[in-house]
This record gives C-alpha cells, sequence and structure tokens, in this order.
C-alpha cells in the first residue's frame, strides 16, 4: 500500500478552465437558436454580451483579422455598405458611387453593385427562404449575420458564376469578420440547405402575398397594384423591379444620362409649354434636383428663362456643377428654397413643372431599399406634402400658363387623389408627345416598369383659365 504523498499513477483531478465548461459551445448553440443546459446559458449570454461591448475602436480581434483576410474586397464592401443602408446610414445609389468602390478593380465593382443592388432587391424573398431553415420560428438574429446570410443566399439563387463554395465559405468568414463567429456555424448549415434545395415548380395559381415573397416584395403593396392594375400588370411590375435596369426603349441618343421615365416627364413639360409673345418664356421647375429634366427644359425652350429650386442646398450645389458642364444650362437660374415658400418677388410663371416628392414606388429597380422601409401610413404623410406643394405652385402660375404635375409612384393617393383634392377649377391639357401615346388615361399620363420600357410615372397637365 502506498503512502501519503506517493504517486500513485492516476492523473490528479484539476478544476477544468472556463472555455472547457462549454461555454463557447453553448454560446455557438445559442446564437443559432438551439438549446443548452441551463448551468451554461447565463456564462453564454455573458460572454455574448462582453463581445458585443467591445469597443469600437479596438479594432478586430485576431480571429476577425484573420477571417477579414478570407473575404474578397467586392464581397467585404458590399457587406459593409448593406449594413449601412440596414442602419440607415446612406442610399445605395449614393454609396455605391463613393470613395470605397474606387479603390477596388473594375471586375470588384461590379461584383460589390450586383450583390448591394440585389440583395436589396430580394431582401424579403431572401429572408423568407433563409427563414425556413432556422431552428426556431422567429428566431432573432443579429443583422450583421442576416446580411451575410443574405448575401449567400442571393449569391446561390441569383448568381450563375458564382461556385457554391466560394458564397458558403464566404459567408461564414463575414461572420466571424464582423464579430459574431458563434452564428458561423449556422451560417454554414442554412446556406447548405439553400443551396441543396429544388427549385420550387411554376405554380398554377398563387396569392399576392405569395406572389410578394416570392418576387421580393410587401405583400401589402403587391396587393394594392393587383387591385389597381390587375394581376398580370401586378406581376410585371414586380419581375420589372427584380432587374438590373429597366426601360431604354423610348429615347435614343440621350446625351445627358436620364432614364427613360423621367425624360418623357421633361418632353410632356417642353410640349405643354404655351406661346408668349413680345418676352421670354418663363419657366419654373420647383422640385428640380437633380437637375436632369430642367436641362431638358433648357435645351428644347431656347430663351426661355428657366428657375429650378429644390429644398435641399447640398443638392442644389450638385445641380449648380452639373449645369456648368452642359452650355445649354448654363442661363438656368438655381435657388435652395422649398417650393412652398418661393419669395413673392420671383413673380408668376408661363410653365411650371411640379415633379414632387414621392414614395418612388415606380423605381424600385434602381432604388430597391425604399421597399424596405415604405409603410402604409408613408403614403398619407407624403401626399399631404405634395397637395401642399402643388397648392403653393398652382398660385404661381399666370393667367393662360401651364403646370405640370407629375410624381414616380405608382399610388393613387398621391397622383389622383392630389389633382382632385387641389385642383378643381383647372382644365387639364390633353398630352401628345409621341412617347406617351398609349400611355394616357383620361389626360393623364400613367406608365408602370415592366408593363412600358421606363420606371412607373404619373404626369397630367393643368392650364389656368
Amino acid at each position: 500500500m502506498k503512502g501519503k504523498g506517493m504517486n500513485t499513477g492516476r492523473r490528479r483531478e484539476v478544476s477544468p478552465p472556463q472555455d472547457a465548461l462549454g461555454v463557447d459551445a453553448a454560446a455557438r448553440v445559442l446564437a443559432a437558436g438551439g438549446r443548452v443546459p441551463k448551468k451554461f446559458i447565463k456564462m453564454a449570454e455573458q460572454k455574448a454580451e462582453e463581445a458585443r461591448a467591445r469597443p469600437a475602436g479596438a479594432g478586430p480581434t485576431l480571429g476577425e483579422q484573420e477571417a477579414r483576410a478570407k473575404v474578397s474586397p467586392a464581397r467585404w464592401l458590399a457587406f459593409e455598405l448593406l449594413l449601412r443602408v440596414s442602419a440607415g446610414r446612406g442610399h445605395s445609389d449614393d454609396l455605391l458611387r463613393g470613395k470605397a468602390m474606387d479603390a477596388l478593380s473594375e471586375p470588384d465593382r461590379h461584383l460589390a453593385t450586383a450583390l448591394v443592388m440585389g440583395v436589396l432587391r430580394w431582401q424579403i424573398a431572401l429572408d423568407a427562404g433563409v427563414r425556413r431553415y432556422f431552428d426556431r420560428p422567429g428566431q432573432k438574429v443579429m443583422e450583421e449575420v442576416m446580411i451575410a446570410l443574405r448575401m449567400g443566399a442571393f449569391q446561390l439563387l441569383h448568381m450563375d458564376r458564382i461556385p457554391a463554395h466560394a458564397a458558403l465559405s464566404e459567408s461564414v468568414e463575414l461572420c466571424r469578420a464582423a464579430g459574431q463567429p458563434h452564428a458561423a456555424g449556422m451560417v454554414n448549415a442554412v446556406l447548405r440547405k439553400v443551396a441543396g434545395a429544388a427549385p420550387a415548380g411554376e405554380k398554377v395559381f398563387e396569392t399576392a402575398a405569395a406572389m410578394a415573397e416570392r418576387l421580393g416584395h410587401p405583400a401589402w403593396l403587391v396587393e394594392r397594384w393587383v387591385a389597381a392594375y390587375g394581376r398580370p400588370a401586378a406581376t410585371k411590375i414586380c419581375e420589372a423591379d427584380q432587374q438590373e435596369g429597366t426601360g431604354g426603349g423610348l429615347f435614343t441618343g440621350d446625351a445627358i444620362g436620364m432614364d427613360d421615365g423621367s425624360r418623357l416627364v421633361a418632353e410632356v413639360a417642353v410640349a405643354a409649354a404655351p406661346p408668349v409673345e413680345g418676352r421670354a418664356l418663363r419657366v419654373w421647375d420647383c422640385c428640380a434636383a437633380p437637375g436632369g429634366k430642367t436641362m431638358v427644359l433648357a435645351a428644347r425652350l431656347p430663351g426661355a428663362e428657366v428657375l429650378a429650386t429644390d429644398v435641399s442646398e447640398r443638392r442644389v450645389a450638385a445641380m449648380v456643377g452639373r449645369f456648368k458642364r452642359h452650355t445649354e444650362a448654363e442661363a438656368v437660374q438655381t435657388a435652395a428654397v422649398d417650393a412652398t415658400k418661393l419669395p413673392s418677388n420671383a413673380g408668376l410663371f408661363d410653365l411650371v413643372l411640379c415633379d414632387v416628392p414621392c414614395s418612388g414606388t415606380g423605381t424600385l429597380g434602381r432604388n430597391p431599399e425604399i421597399r424596405l422601409r415604405l409603410k402604409p401610413e408613408e403614403l398619407d404623410r407624403q401626399a399631404a406634402r405634395q397637395r401642399d406643394i402643388l397648392t403653393a405652385a398652382l398660385k404661381r402660375v399666370a393667367p393662360g400658363g401651364r403646370l405640370v404635375y407629375a410624381t414616380c409612384s405608382l399610388e393613387r393617393e398621391e397622383n389622383e387623389g392630389v389633382v382632385e383634392a387641389v385642383a378643381q377649377g383647372w382644365r387639364r391639357v390633353p398630352i401628345s408627345v409621341p412617347q406617351a401615346q398609349g400611355r394616357v388615361v383620361e389626360d393623364a399620363l400613367r406608365t408602370l416598369p415592366g408593363v412600358d420600357p421606363c420606371d412607373g410615372f404619373y404626369a397630367v397637365v393643368l392650364e389656368r383659365e
């Protein structure tokens, strides 16, 4: 028998370190929505909270740096831009023109753009698709993790030239690089299921809500379009919104970089200009930025006195810079002023273009994040502002003068509803622009994405008796 203190040949029992207790494993399981023994939950949640509380200025951890190095520049920038859009810290169009994009190679710029715009267009459908494979219905997931899932699912489902292993592995590394390593396993598992799922067959019939989910739109918005324009047109609108570009078939030889829908509204305004004798035509573009329509007015109405205003000083400054690069717009006068508060000494105008700020539901192909932010109640708020602008603008129309009211919205509240509420007693002037043929109903222009080769616009010409 061995005495006290002698070697028994047995390994000494010691307390395991904290990580050996399974805290890291528990944290990973919790992040993925699974269940763990109660004794680990508190420690795991505390560990996760400490990770979230880490100062942003501290920089990435070693693990994050290593993961970041495994992510391509295009995917990392797309991830960062999508985070900014999600947080309301930028618009996709502006962010994709930033300095960070200039630092990428041309192929990487194309990939980053395709990822950002594609994920935004398909976000509703992507979220519905990946959530089918979550462990719990309604499971909460950090936004960084959801963006990694969306990017991976979009590449797997919508990008033919992206290898599945690249979409999978880099989405996992995005989680780690963004400080969410405990969700890496869940992202890998979900995306593998997405990659292995067979594409759904074509359905003989689907509800408006099901079509909205399949085509990445809010159900309430699609249901409105079905009611207003019919199911075939609503389907075409949704399908067009998922394409990289809409239109290009109404005009040729456009030298100022306008989309066809905006160009059509500008041409309607040009055609609406009334004749004047013994003086220059006076024109006011009251919500002018970014200035494309103003440039069409200046070019197509030579000799006219054109005033372009916008409420944003920043946008007016950008517009001035744009005008300086085009000789036809050099004489355009500009001012940063709210259209409802134009000084009285500005006088009256023979032609007013009132292309008002709106929900933008006719431009979801080019502005995909609108569908993610827009709520039904926003339409009433927009309509109230539009009524104020139109009321003020009508007061600045000279006798015999005309006003063109326009939006890039598909919603009645912002179009017919505003005109009917404000322009009682004004005569509607028929629209005779060749490109508008077949797109005018009750003397108002209406274009629909997918149905027409351009974005969705509404325009009506009003004349003061």
